[in-house]
């Protein structure tokens, strides 16, 4: 769909939609053989990460001892090079730079960058060698190095991140200046000792960040690239219209769907509105949105799309890495949130629609009986879990009977299925997206959409079985996704053009649906790597952060200054947390948003939380900190989904960006309830409680729409939105109430320590509130809860000695040695002066509490709700749920 509704209405590309489609992929494109060269860069560097992915380079090695192996560090090395590379010569330095030739001096910065970045696997045995002494040649490449990166970040990302990498790296060179406060300055460090740590060892630039951008990040990219270019986000968009576009509002209710499917494979928000919203804005507007509204919905389903799983704005990864759990487990955590935060937008649309007095557009005529329907749709249930379990069984014997065979089992269904699929697609013409600013659109049928694509599926369920099922790397099933979605590509046309008839509307022949399958493969293996250079680049940069912070220490000053603002309370701590981490991700991309905000916000709620009395597992805290900064691109002034929306809609960007963040506003609740709630991230549920808590959950954030939105059953009054966002806040946190009753633990003196952690049963932790002399201000004394895990059964010495706690007891209670190195509580007790003439001690041990079930709070919450029931039907004057819902 290339239309796009220009204020009056009409069809056409406008420059400032034209100009946010290019911060994901460059404003350059050059003719003849310059645009050549670059799409063979790209396409090149997608094969480089296809062929480093995969167990071609350890074959050719064994095979025909051509030694093309490269590790990770220069696998990070190369991939830098590319994405700089690419980034000097699609990306303009200045807006008067040239959009359709590349200048001489972005050719000497695109060839500067790869030499500074090559120098690192070139001179490898050497600098391995010189161990943190750099030559004048290691100072030159690496001052050269950052300088160029800078220079790409500012191409592709603008100023923002630059500016924020800027600042800590001056507080490097600069970090004891006299004019700074003293409680943010430190020592400071030299050039050559700043160069080194940033571009010549693992702990900067070619940190972590851009390991996992090389080894993971890319190929779901460039898997989400290649599914766009086959065609599946036209389907995604149909698919969703055809369901739900005839309901009371239901553009707008099929653009959160649609969205929400994007959001699958899409690494960016402001990708997600450009490619969604030009069709749905439009749609939006024809039906009674104004255009801010319309724009505010696109922009919070697309912002909404990065906390998706499985990617999620390709930061899962990174959430996995930082955090030390598993790419799955990051998966079922988010899971949650992600649908709960999508029903409750499709609700808010709803509740939209109602003020508004809309309907839905025209639906298609059926012949088909409500009877053949349900039937239709238990078929349909029943042939997908009949085929799950193939799959699942199927697969599972051959691996017990063949072991060697799974792979070729794997193989050989997905053929069959695929093929089964495609013939199934070739009977029906091709889906076409219609012009959205037409004067008139029929819906599609949902069957008839449905069974054009359902290959698209096939690869999404092999990323999915490879994860969750045959608990495969990340890495690895984003590759064998990828190899399935190239399969797909290449052949999709040519098998339509074997099987339709020269009578079928959409057949061409044979050789031109061949040359359109390898033109697709082409297309989408560069829009994969150019999608990809801002992330590149954006996780280089984001190294110098992460640097700077593993250098300085500067989390800590940031955590005393929020200690300081919060004054000791828990919830305003928080709420900084929260601003703060709206601010740094103004103009970032996701994976760029999340590093910084990781970076610098996470251990200021590990740290300061821990000392008010907060232990929540460290995955909460991450979540917390990714979705306030994900809602930064909603966000006035900066917003840049919104500003992309309203280039689409014509209407005012921060007008729509403050609409969107009021839809919003349910988005940013969920981080204030997982982190006291932790069953909404799955944390220690069964699957019956974990359904349990998803059905509530679902019930409470609707309410809490609309208590914020003003309308349930009729137009609320102001003390009945009041009441529906209470019963919404019991129903999410019924321990609130529970804890005004009954304390949730039972402290017990540190006497009892050693007793307590014998008793303590195997695989729960126990909870500690040590108390001691503040290590950077002696006469304070500093408090800290932790939970120490105990391990196997055994005497309560031995046991807490397991959990790395050395403890002597004497009369006055239990007394805390220092931990020794690579201890688990090494790092979180730095904070104590072990040497001081107060000791520290462990003031209280705190075990849960019989207490009643918290969910009998639940009653008095119905029963509230029961009453805004009545009241409201009392005023209702049209079907407020199911009425062409």
């Amino acid at each position: 769909m290339n239309a796009t509704a220009t204020k009056d209405g009409d069809s056409g590309s406008t420059p400032d939609l034209d100009s946010f489609t290019a911060i994901d992929t460059g404003g350059r494109n050059p003719a003849g053989g310059v645009g050549l060269f670059i799409a063979i860069v790209a396409f090149s560097w997608s094969a480089f990460q296809l062929y480093v992915s995969s167990s071609l380079p350890f074959w050719l090695s064994e095979e025909y001892g051509i030694n093309l192996v490269f590790n990770g560090s220069e696998v990070r090395v190369i991939h830098l090079a590319f994405a700089m590379a690419l980034a000097c010569l699609s990306y303009p330095l200045f807006k008067s730079s040239p959009a359709h030739r590349v200048p001489a001096y972005d050719w000497a910065l695109a060839a500067g960058s790869v030499i500074c970045c090559l120098y690192l696997v070139v001179f490898k045995d050497d600098i391995a060698t010189r161990a943190g002494l750099p030559t004048t040649g290691d100072l030159l490449a690496s001052a050269f190095g950052l300088v160029l990166l800078a220079t790409a970040v500012f191409r592709s990302l603008g100023l923002p991140m630059l500016i924020v990498a800027g600042v800590f790296v001056l507080y490097v060179f600069f970090g004891d200046a006299q004019f700074l406060p003293d409680v943010v300055q430190w020592k400071g460090a030299s050039f050559g000792k700043a160069m080194w740590h940033y571009w010549m060892q693992s702990e900067g630039v070619f940190g972590v960040a851009l390991g996992v951008a090389s080894s993971m990040i890319f190929l779901f990219v460039l898997f989400g690239a290649l599914l766009e270019q086959a065609g599946a986000g036209n389907y995604f968009i149909q698919l969703a219209f055809g369901a739900l576009g005839h309901f009371r509002g239901g553009p707008a209710k099929a653009a959160v769907v649609a969205s929400a499917l994007s959001g699958i494979y899409s690494g960016s928000s402001i990708a997600n509105v450009v490619t969604t919203g030009t069709f749905t804005i439009p749609l939006m507007k024809r039906t009674g949105f104004s255009a801010e509204k319309a724009g505010a919905v696109e922009v919070a389903s697309s912002t909404n799309g990065q906390l998706t799983p499985p990617v999620m704005g390709a930061a899962a990864f990174l959430i996995a890495e930082f955090t030390g759990i598993s790419y799955p487990e990051v998966i079922k955590h988010a899971l949650l949130p992600a649908l709960i935060s999508y029903i409750a937008l499709v609700y808010i649309v709803h509740l939209e629609a109602l003020k508004l007095d809309l309907t839905g557009l025209e639906k298609p005529p059926s012949h088909v009986t409500a009877m053949q329907k349900l039937i239709g749709f238990l078929f349909g249930f029943l042939a997908f879990v009949a085929l799950g379990g193939i799959v699942y069984y199927g697969l599972g014997w051959i691996g017990r009977a063949f072991p060697g065979m799974t792979f070729v089992g794997a193989v050989a269904i997905f053929l069959l299925a695929y093929l089964i699929l495609i013939v199934i697609s070739a009977r029906r013409q091709d889906l076409h997206m219609d012009d959205p600013s037409a004067p008139l659109i029929t819906l599609p049928k949902t069957g008839e959409v449905a069974l054009t694509g359902l290959y698209f599926l096939l690869p999404i369920i092999i990323l999915l079985w490879c994860i969750l099922i045959e608990r495969l790397s990340p890495a690895l099933s984003a590759f064998w996704a990828s190899m399935a979605m190239i399969f797909i590509v290449l052949t999709q046309h040519p098998l339509k053009s074997l099987i339709r008839g020269r009578s079928h509307p959409d057949r061409i022949s044979l050789a031109s649906s061949v040359k359109l399958g390898f033109a697709d493969f082409w297309a989408g293996m560069i829009g994969g790597a150019r999608s990809m250079v801002p992330i590149g680049v954006a996780t280089g940069v984001a190294g110098i952060i992460i640097g700077t912070v593993s250098l300085t220490g500067a989390h800590q000053v940031v955590g005393e200054f929020v200690e300081f603002l919060s004054g000791g309370s828990l919830i305003v701590m928080l709420l900084l947390v929260a601003v703060m981490s709206l601010l740094l991700g103004m103009g970032l991309p996701t994976t760029a948003n999340y590093i910084v905000v990781s970076s610098l916000m996470a251990p200021v709620i590990v740290s300061v939380g821990a000392q008010q009395g907060l232990v929540v597992p460290l995955v909460a805290v991450h979540m917390f900190v990714f979705y306030f900064g994900i809602l930064a691109d909603d966000t006035p002034p900066v917003g840049l989904a919104a500003f992309a929306a309203s280039a689409i809609s014509g209407g005012d960007p921060i007008k729509t960006g403050l609409q969107g963040f009021a839809y919003d506003i349910r988005t940013a609740l969920l981080p204030f309830l997982f982190i006291f709630n932790t069953e909404l991230l799955l944390i220690d549920v069964t699957l019956g409680k974990a359904i349990f808590v998803f059905i509530v959950g679902v019930i409470a954030m609707m309410l809490f729409a609309a208590g914020t939105q003003g309308y349930f059953m009729a137009r609320s009054k102001i003390w009945e939105s009041v009441l529906l966002m209470l019963v919404a806040f019991t129903l999410f946190r019924p321990g609130f109430w529970l804890d005004q009753v009954q304390p949730p633990y039972e402290n017990l003196p540190g006497t009892e320590l050693v007793q307590l952690a014998e008793e303590q049963p195997v695989g729960e932790p126990l909870r500690l509130r040590i108390v001691g002399p503040d290590f950077d201000y002696p006469d304070k004394m500093a408090s800290l809860t932790v939970l120490a895990d105990l391990g196997e059964a055994g005497d309560g010495e031995t046991r807490l000695e397991n959990a790395g706690l050395v403890v002597v007891m004497d009369e006055e209670g239990a007394t805390l040695e220092e931990p020794f190195p690579g201890t688990p509580f090494f790092q979180t007790l730095q904070m104590f002066d072990f040497y001081g003439d107060t000791l520290v001690r462990v003031e209280t041990v705190q075990i849960p509490a019989e207490r009643l079930y918290k969910e009998v709070f639940y009653i008095p919450a119905l029963l509230v709700l029961g009453l805004v029931v009545w009241l409201q039907r009392r005023r209702q004057t049209k079907p407020a749920f199911f009425g062409n819902f």
